[in-house]
């Protein structure tokens, strides 16, 4: 059978599935059914217990709940104490060693996992060859979760069950996601773009993300202001509590006693989704389009009136969206945001790219402002992490291909946590009921 045999099937069948799978939006009202296990106003469904983190967007006040400015929590540790208390050092290591084992580390015991780490950065002999290099693709996710399932197989305890092989592959997995992810654009920038070839092994002496950057560039070279930026916007991205998206399916999985290969694949596989590990290259792609429409960026009245345009889907992608504003769960503020514009400010000076970031400040300030008066709201919009973390790996001169794989190689870190404590904790497999409407046959 063609393909276009195949896909003249599939035209003929596909409206049956738009007929019988599209579900009227009353049903979820006169179910209790809140889609997205969240309610109207962002609230998510209760699922689990944790003590890895919070994120905090509320304070209950006499019944009331009263939007206050985003907090992140690892622990017990603001993440804002954790990154300015970093006086100098980088802070990835430290943080998870924090999230994976509960507590903070000391001098001795940072230096002994910082070691360990080190000691994991390891793939088995040829791997690089015989599986990352062997089918390239543009799209670096793919190709990361393949060389996680690959390196199952390397591993003669994946499917022992016992906890301490689960902390000893979490550990391992953390410390290679950085080499899977540049050696797999290495491979797809000399296959597919035809570009030099070059394989930097990583440095025991450098942290996560100075052997990131000394990985990617070809003279491994790096200034450490880049270096700190990108370790802070690692810590930024570790963990978001249980229910995101990729880390609910950590904890899915694990429930189900499947091995830790197989649960960071799926976790892999949730985050390379556009709704939840893309929006930052949607936020680029915006930025892009709007310094070709508007031919003063710094004039704030031509800037409103095509931010206005976005809002009313008639620029852009037409889906009426200002990406980067707004959260699932944070109102006035997201913590992260706030923190990582700081760094952004020293970079962008250092980078010379002042009016770039005047662009990112105005639509910041006209974007919320534009949302409140066009859309029914519930709780207020403000800018979210995505909106500059894309603007800092361009600065850096990560390729756009590894935005999404940078964020699975700090979230591996809560990944990680989630997968211990579902393990631990363990009582039963999460198993969510689905109520059925469909029309029965006699």
């Amino acid at each position: 059978m063609t393909y276009e045999t195949m896909y003249a099937y599939i035209a003929e069948k596909e409206p049956l599935c738009v007929a019988h799978d599209t579900i009227a939006d009353d049903l979820f009202t006169k179910y209790g059914v809140n889609r997205g296990l969240r309610d109207q106003n962002g609230k998510g469904v209760l699922t689990g217990l944790t003590t890895i983190s919070d994120v905090v967007s509320f304070r209950e006040e006499n019944g009331e709940r009263i939007p206050i400015d985003g907090e992140l929590w690892y622990r017990g540790y603001n993440i804002k104490t954790l990154i300015s208390n970093l006086d100098g050092e980088y802070g990835f290591e430290k943080t998870a060693y924090l999230l994976i084992f509960g507590e903070m580390p000391d001098k001795t015991e940072l230096e002994n996992f910082k070691r360990i780490l080190s000691a994991c950065r390891r793939l088995p002999n040829s791997f690089t060859r015989d599986v990352i290099m062997k089918a390239p693709t543009q799209d670096i996710m793919n190709s990361m979760t393949r060389s996680i399932l690959t390196l199952a197989s390397y591993d003669k305890a994946t499917n022992s069950g016992v906890l301490a092989d689960s902390i000893r592959q979490c550990l391992f997995l953390l410390s290679v996601f950085p080499m899977l992810a540049v050696y797999g654009y290495h491979a797809y920038n000399h296959y597919r773009n035809y570009a030099s070839m070059y394989i930097h092994r990583p440095n025991p002496q450098l942290s996560t993300a100075e052997n990131f950057l000394y990985m990617l560039r070809p003279d491994g070279k790096y200034t450490e202001l880049e270096a700190k930026v990108l370790d802070v916007a690692l810590m930024l991205h570790m963990e978001h509590g249980g229910g995101n998206n990729s880390t609910f399916t950590t904890r899915v999985i694990t429930s189900s006693g499947s091995d830790t290969y197989s649960t960071m694949a799926a976790a892999m596989s949730s985050l390379k989704g556009p709704r939840h590990g893309g929006a930052n290259i949607k936020v680029m792609e915006m930025m892009r389009n709007i310094r070709d429409n508007v031919s003063d960026t710094s004039n704030r009245a031509e800037l409103r009136d095509y931010l206005s345009k976005i809002l009313d889907k008639k620029a852009f992608d037409r889906k009426g969206l200002i990406y980067g504003l707004g959260h699932a769960v944070y109102s006035i503020s997201d913590p992260r945001e706030g923190v990582l514009k700081s760094y952004v400010e020293r970079l962008a000076e250092a980078k010379g790219r002042e009016k770039d970031l005047e662009l990112y400040r105005n639509i910041e300030q006209l974007g919320p402002e534009l949302i409140a008066e066009k859309r029914k709201i519930f709780k207020g919009v403000s800018p979210n992490v995505d909106f500059y973390s894309g603007f800092v790996y361009e600065m850096l001169g990560i390729p756009q291909e590894l935005f999404t794989p940078l964020f699975a190689i700090a979230r591996i870190a809560g990944w990680s946590a989630h997968r211990i404590e579902e393990i631990v904790g363990a009582g039963k497999i999460i198993r969510p009921a689905y109520k059925s409407i469909m029309e029965k046959c006699e």
